[in-house]
């Protein structure tokens, strides 16, 4: 439990380089920069495209280095990140801010949460230990918007900032060598259990992929295409929520406190997908757990009251909860885990682009006058091809409506 406590809390501390929350600070951080929604959208996009190519390195070197030590760095990554955001005077140290918060916190961090689960738990508890191991990012979602929120009331934006580095530099890495305590055994065990089996066997039967192998895949191809909408759509919209609820008319810190519903709804559907992970597999949910995002874009695309934030936090936080668990899974499944640091660095760089890329297509749309609700429908059909999709490479049995 002490591992899975360690999953948990990596993913907890990647909220500083999410979305949603570096989105908490939009109005202060264009305020002081003079910037307009496209142009912050522009350079958030820099900073994330920048940092989503250089993670398909980066991410390898989990499968290389010590956990524990590994581990350490990324923190003092983060607090480096923060300590920039903090003291960011002009454009060019605002777009590294961003760049080190999303490659060290949506990149890395996550990446370590899922990945070690992944890898150092078997066929029959992966989905569990996956699971639990997410449901740092919703408790993160739950929690650090409306601290915020609090903070900013005493506080400057800098100030937070500057507060939050100091507390992951000083207190998160001693937590984080006490919760690896025993690591050096457990992957021991590892090494001992891969080599035993036939031929390096996957638990589908297949080899233990090379990222290489895995590039010359298309289903990977296929698959990601699809799986990236739930990044885009979602990351787009959060990070334009000020501009959001300014259309709709809604209150800024209702559609804040809102994010603890997400985070429910989150928790909720991580725990049961690992469940069900366990029991029938990563692949054959794959094609299911985009459809409550369909419906969420759909609800923002034709519902203007104020209890619609809660209805489209319920259901992205569906989709949130399963995709944390499925796009962690599916690729042990499919490829192994010998290599997984490496296949699951590709998934995370692709992610972290397609997250990139919401906010400035959002943006550049808004700015030329197209409405937040065309968007949201527009991205809801694209969510639900790309689910068609993912039934035809995975589950294609479920395509046969297609020849009535």
């Amino acid at each position: 439990m002490r591992f899975i406590s360690f999953g948990y809390f990596t993913a907890f501390i990647s909220t500083f380089g999410q979305t949603f929350y570096i989105a908490m600070y939009s109005g202060e951080l264009r305020s002081s920069f003079n910037l307009s929604h496209g142009e912050f959208a522009n350079i958030y996009a820099a900073g994330t495209l920048s940092s989503g190519f250089l993670l398909i390195w980066l991410g390898k070197l989990i499968d290389r280095m010590d956990l524990r030590l590994y581990s350490v760095c990324l923190c003092l990554g983060m607090a480096g990140a923060c300590f920039t955001m903090s003291i960011a005077q002009d454009v060019l140290m605002l777009i590294l801010a961003i760049f080190l918060l999303r490659i060290v916190g949506q990149g890395l961090l996550s990446q370590a949460a899922t990945v070690t689960m992944a890898r150092y738990f078997g066929e029959f508890s992966r989905g569990r230990a996956v699971s639990l191991a997410a449901l740092g990012f919703p408790s993160g979602q739950a929690i650090f918007p409306a601290m915020s929120v609090f903070a900013l009331l005493f506080l400057t934006w800098r100030d937070v900032w500057l507060i939050s580095a100091c507390i992951l530099m000083i207190l998160v890495p001693p937590l984080l060598i006490w919760l690896l305590k025993g690591h050096s055994a457990r992957q021991t065990d590892f090494i001992q259990r891969t080599s035993r089996s036939p031929k390096n066997t996957s638990e589908m039967g297949g080899v233990q992929w090379t990222r290489s192998q895995v590039l010359r895949d298309i289903r990977f191809f296929l698959s990601m295409m699809a799986m990236m909408s739930t990044a885009f759509v979602i990351t787009g919209l959060n990070f334009h929520q000020v501009h959001l609820t300014d259309v709709k008319g809604w209150d800024l810190s209702f559609y804040a406190s809102c994010f603890s519903i997400y985070a429910m709804s989150q928790v909720g559907m991580s725990v049961i997908t690992g469940m069900l992970i366990d029991r029938y597999g990563a692949v054959s949910l794959t094609p299911f757990y985009m459809l409550p995002m369909v419906c969420s874009t759909f609800v923002i695309g034709f519902f203007d009251s104020s209890l619609t934030i809660v209805l489209f936090m319920a259901l992205a936080g569906i989709t949130g909860g399963a995709t944390a668990t499925i796009i962690s899974t599916i690729w042990a499944e499919l490829y192994g885990v010998l290599h997984l640091g490496s296949i699951k660095a590709m998934v995370a760089g692709i992610q972290v682009i397609a997250s990139a890329l919401g906010p400035p297509v959002f943006g550049w749309l808004i700015d030329y006058g197209v409405g937040i609700e065309n968007i949201s429908i527009v991205c809801g059909f694209y969510s639900l091809l790309g689910c068609l999709l993912l039934a035809g490479l995975f589950r294609p049995r479920l395509l046969a409506f297609w020849r009535l």
